[in-house]
């Protein structure tokens, strides 16, 4: 169970909140941006915005700066998942429906429990089974016409996963910055690693964007990275990895319905089964541990 204290159990459902249904949004919001922006250049900006805001939040307030060192290490984490995770995602969003890239990302807790052994941290065997049964659901996606069409999509959504977990892992281990300020250094550089990215890759505007790309780009900047990402680097520090990163079996729900219901996105009978049996896999996962 969450810990006993109010306060604390209410930080965690609201950090929990905003990973399942902010971030289960967000696909959405990224597919719309990407028919504006080209996708590298999207998350820069977004990036970029973002941490900046949050950085002179911080330093308003009377945060201390980073250590070099802190610079460093929220720098690697920053470019692991933001770059490579969340860059993946978004690229893989110019051929995959919004709901299906939110079902691929649900093999995060899959590289999550792989990395986690890698640092000596053992899962227990409920949790194995959960990873099972979630990887159960990805093979059954898989079957869909989604990620056959566009085997370029699937594969950069797989390496945005793992990129995000091993970062996810890894970040738990390193001298980051105290609080926000955290999320703050991870966006700049990570935000700075994509718009590099994107200059090597050519991007260029083909026109100036609509205004649904301007008012995506907005929503992603103050709700899916000052919010929720906020909230996730809360969640990595207070709770287990796997059940900090089970949004992930979540947010198909929420990425789907919102997919079908704004942006007419068709989805297939394998790839709502395999919905059905992601969202049994969190809930799996998500039970308490027993006592030893």
């Amino acid at each position: 169970m969450f810990v006993a204290v109010p306060a604390a159990r209410w930080r965690l459902l609201a950090a929990f909140a905003a990973l399942y249904v902010i971030w289960g949004s967000t696909y959405l919001a990224i597919r719309i941006g990407v028919a504006s922006w080209p996708p590298l250049m999207m998350a820069a900006v977004r990036f970029l915005l973002a941490g900046g805001l949050l950085y002179a939040w911080q330093r308003g307030r009377g945060a201390p700066a980073p250590s070099r060192r802190q610079w460093l290490h929220a720098g690697a984490i920053g470019a692991l998942l933001l770059a490579g995770g969340n860059g993946g995602v978004t690229v893989a969003e110019q051929w995959v429906a919004s709901g299906v890239a939110a079902l691929a990302v649900a093999t995060v807790p899959l590289f999550t429990l792989a990395c986690a052994q890698m640092f000596g941290q053992r899962a227990s065997a409920r949790e194995w089974f959960g990873i099972a049964l979630g990887l159960a659901g990805i093979l059954l996606l898989n079957l869909g016409a989604n990620l056959q069409a566009s085997p370029l999509g699937a594969a950069l959504l797989l390496f945005a996963s793992a990129s995000w977990a091993f970062g996810s892992v890894w970040g738990k281990r390193l001298d980051l910055p105290a609080g926000p300020m955290a999320a703050a250094t991870e966006m700049l550089v990570g935000g700075a690693v994509l718009a590099l990215a994107s200059a090597l890759a050519g991007e260029r505007p083909q026109a100036w964007p609509t205004l649904e790309g301007w008012l995506a780009l907005a929503y992603l900047v103050v709700f899916g990275s000052l919010v929720a990402f906020s909230a996730y680097l809360y969640l990595l520090k207070t709770v287990r990895p796997a059940l900090a990163t089970s949004y992930a079996y979540v947010n198909p729900v929420v990425a789907v319905g919102l997919g079908v219901a704004f942006a007419g996105e068709r989805i297939g009978s394998a790839e709502w089964l395999a919905m059905a049996v992601i969202v049994l896999a969190v809930v799996w996962i998500s039970l308490p541990r027993r006592a030893a």
